[in-house]
């Protein structure tokens, strides 16, 4: 008996290597088989397909794919202070991989845990920054990592009230969550990104979304 296959696993979860195995949107693909290599907060799978290239000839390969579930992110700004609002947490992943104390400042974000996408970043909001937001927009959906990270991520926006007060510090104790709410100028915002004191993905993205297209755009 495996956990996440026949028995569940951390999460109540089983049927974990069934997976992808009916996929049949792209007659260049045949989905052999799914493993299960790990189960607990995430799955990590291992899959062998045969795939058909442009000159007609099939391969077989094999890939690993991180499944965490679907995600969302919001950029709260407040419009007439030109101000953004974000959070600074400790990752782990970017701390062992170079970043000098793996302290990232981010826009707010979170797992839709079966939410709604625009109901979850709600959630999110408050639990990381401690401000009710106003009308959310949807901005994009984007894949973060498409070569081995199944997430996708649903990318929103909203304005907040900077005049109200806030917390300094957020997040969900039980969670291990340990925030600080950071609120900047948002020229000061586009600055770290081009200085590199922003280095998450997601921030840029919506950061230079607000500048393009967004609510501080020049258009």
């Amino acid at each position: 008996m495996t956990a996440g296959i026949d028995t569940p696993d951390p999460r109540g979860r089983t049927g974990l290597h069934l997976h992808g195995r009916d996929l049949s949107g792209n007659p260049r693909v045949r989905i052999l088989d799914v493993e299960v290599l790990a189960c607990d907060w995430a799955v990590l799978r291992r899959t062998t397909f045969d795939y058909r290239h442009h000159d007609g000839h099939w391969s077989r390969e094999r890939r690993e794919t991180y499944d965490r579930g679907d995600g969302a992110t919001i950029l709260l700004y407040d419009p007439v202070r030109e101000t953004v609002l974000l959070t600074r947490q400790f990752r782990l992943p970017a701390y062992v991989n170079g970043h000098p104390d793996g302290m990232l400042l981010e826009t707010a974000a979170g797992l839709l845990d079966g939410d709604d996408p625009k109901a979850a970043i709600r959630r999110e909001a408050v639990e990381e920054t401690g401000r009710t937001v106003h009308e959310v927009e949807h901005v994009f959906d984007a894949f973060m990592s498409p070569g081995s990270v199944t997430e996708r991520l649903g990318f929103f926006a909203a304005p907040y009230d900077g005049s109200a007060p806030g917390a300094d510090t957020a997040g969900v104790a039980a969670e291990g969550e340990d925030i600080t709410v950071v609120e900047l100028p948002f020229t000061e915002a586009l600055g770290l990104v081009r200085s590199g004191g922003i280095a998450d993905a997601k921030t840029i993205m919506l950061l230079q979304w607000a500048a393009l297209d967004g609510p501080f755009s020049r258009r």
